[in-house]
């Protein structure tokens, strides 16, 4: 219908008519304009342009930009001291020298947008990576970032490891990671475990080509703990950190256990039960400052010498004390550490897996200003006998000497294996069998000190003459035999000792004559298994001296890809 009355009306039903608002009648019309015909729209006035932009204006906006990150989020930040942890760029401070960290990737952000992503896109993306200098020497590192996702793992945080790990390798750098992670990011799906993988091959790919040091000091689960159980050296803080592949939820659903995250994967779990980790902490400060020691006694990579600390002269090194430490009865034990102190220089040695299968001992240390790793038994331990756990800590311990040229010098007083069901039902002529490849394979010079007791088995594994240790040397009081006296005729004259009228005189008097025949302490130098027998006040200054006469063994390893080590 047309429209009557009021121009400005509008229809609404055929039958009403309402007025348009004020406005709207007021507005001026477009002119149209005819064929050929231009007409020009009348303008306003000029838009306003920012101004161009200057250098001290960009640089402005950088450094603000930059400290914005740098500060990270205030809550964020507040909710990791309450749970008593430093965040990542704290811990940066406190494991690298002052200054020289250099940041890499700062702006990275993820490209994700599912699940809220999209609106979410934090800089950094939950990691620090870089480089810096731990007492000058060049280090690469990483440190995941609880405050953002929870430190949790996406492809742009997985790609900023991998970038680091490459650096780390070319450069033959040690690589450090610092673990507090809720583990993958589950919106980002199959690529935040593609990012995983990237980091589980890198990492087999850098072993034996440069130390790789990860420590935790948050949640490590799932998959993620994978990445410190292929790392040579893990370390861990009580109370804050843990790690396991299923947590307490799950552990509860499967099996019906109920256990606390500390009871399943916490420090002490993995420092005195499964063996994952290598030392424990009580807070992240003595902790990150243990891992600037253990670098100072590493070599950079796999062609490069670990870092030397000037002569003492210990070739000329007296120390009376080693034979007030070592008692000469061979059945009263002896703590094997007060024996590693008298032969390191200046008392110190770091101790690895302190805490776990403590009847070896496992540590780095200086002799004469050289670093050695040492191996001991550990007679105040189960008398020292080798089981599947120390069979297992000694081998890997052997093997990382071997990969990265330390010398290694192994301290014997060993009984034997230990016996029993449990031990041969759980694999211990596996685990042995790792310790014998170990050193079989090892190349680095290799001297062997037998303190007391070496019998059967557990005397041929510990780096004995006829699996290819350089040099052998023992104390008056070495006992080199199948097993021990008592033992030897419990099994030769059972017979004779079951008729006997008095066995237990027989016994002793066949125990002296096997002793005095077989156990000597002349016995295996004769038959040129022992280089020298020693004085025990002597004994750092030999080592020393064994040092140096090896510095310059060369040895190739055999042409194949690999052995087959029975892991």
């Amino acid at each position: 219908m047309t429209l009557q009355g009021d121009p400005g009306a509008q229809r609404t039903e055929d039958s009403e008519v309402v007025p348009l608002p004020e406005d709207r009648l007021r507005r001026p019309r477009i002119p149209r304009a005819t064929d050929g015909q231009v007409i020009p729209l009348a303008r306003g006035a000029e838009p306003v342009h920012p101004p161009e932009p200057t250098m001290p204006l960009l640089r402005t906006q950088r450094d603000e930009l930059r400290e914005h990150i740098v500060d990270g989020r205030l809550d964020g930040v507040r909710r990791q001291h309450s749970l008593g942890k430093h965040t990542a760029r704290e811990r940066l401070d406190l494991l690298l020298d002052p200054d020289s960290f250099t940041e890499v990737e700062l702006y990275r952000r993820h490209q994700a947008s599912g699940l809220g992503l999209a609106e979410n896109r934090p800089y950094t993306d939950g990691v620090v990576a870089g480089s810096g200098t731990i007492d000058g020497r060049r280090v690469f590192v990483y440190a995941q970032d609880f405050t953002v996702f929870g430190g949790s793992l996406g492809e742009a945080h997985a790609a900023k490891i991998h970038k680091v790990m490459d650096l780390a390798i070319s450069t033959g750098s040690p690589l450090i990671g610092l673990n507090d992670s809720g583990g993958a990011r589950i919106q980002e799906g199959v690529m935040a475990l593609n990012g995983y993988g990237g980091i589980f091959r890198r990492q087999v790919e850098a072993s034996g080509v440069i130390p790789q040091i990860s420590v935790v000091l948050g949640p490590c689960a799932g998959g993620a703990a994978y990445s410190p159980a292929l790392a040579d050296f893990v370390f861990m803080v009580r109370d804050t950190a843990r790690m396991y592949l299923t947590g307490p939820d799950v552990v509860e659903t499967v099996t019906g256990e109920r256990v606390s995250h500390d009871e399943l994967g916490g420090a002490d779990v993995h420092g005195a039960s499964s063996g994952v980790a290598t030392v424990v902490h009580d807070d992240e400060e003595t902790c990150l400052a243990d891992v600037r020691y253990l670098v100072s006694l590493l070599p950079s990579n796999y062609l490069d010498p670990a870092p030397r600390e000037p002569s003492q002269d210990a070739g000329k090194d007296r120390r009376p004390r080693f034979a007030e430490l070592v008692p000469v009865e061979p059945n009263k034990p002896y703590d094997m550490r007060d024996v590693f102190a008298e032969l390191a220089d200046d008392g110190e040695f770091f101790e690895l897996h302190e805490r776990w299968a403590q009847n070896v001992l496992c540590a780095l240390a200086r002799v004469d200003g050289r670093v050695v790793g040492l191996v001991g038994n550990q007679p105040v331990v189960f008398a020292g006998v080798l089981d599947g756990p120390a069979s297992q800590k000694a081998a890997r311990f052997v093997r990382f000497c071997d990969a990265f040229s330390i010398p290694l010098v192994t301290l014997v007083d060993v009984p034997g294996f230990l016996p029993g069901v449990e031990q041969e039902h759980s694999g211990i002529i596996r685990h042995g069998a790792q310790l014998l490849h170990a050193y079989c394979e090892a190349t680095v010079p290799r001297i062997q000190v037998i303190l007391r007791k070496a019998y059967g088995g557990a005397y041929i594994v510990m780096d004995s003459r006829s699996i290819g240790t350089d040099l052998s040397l023992a104390w008056p009081t070495n006992q080199i035999a199948v097993m021990g006296a008592e033992g030897a005729v419990n099994v030769l004259f059972r017979k004779d000792l079951a008729a006997a009228p008095d066995p237990d005189a027989l016994r002793a008097h066949l125990v002296g004559e096997y002793t005095e025949e077989f156990m000597n302490p002349h016995y295996a130098a004769e038959r040129g298994l022992v280089d020298d027998i020693i004085d025990p006040a002597d004994t750092r200054s030999a080592v020393a001296r064994a040092l140096d006469m090896l510095q310059d063994k060369r040895k190739a390893a055999p042409q194949r890809k690999h052995g087959n080590h029975p892991i």
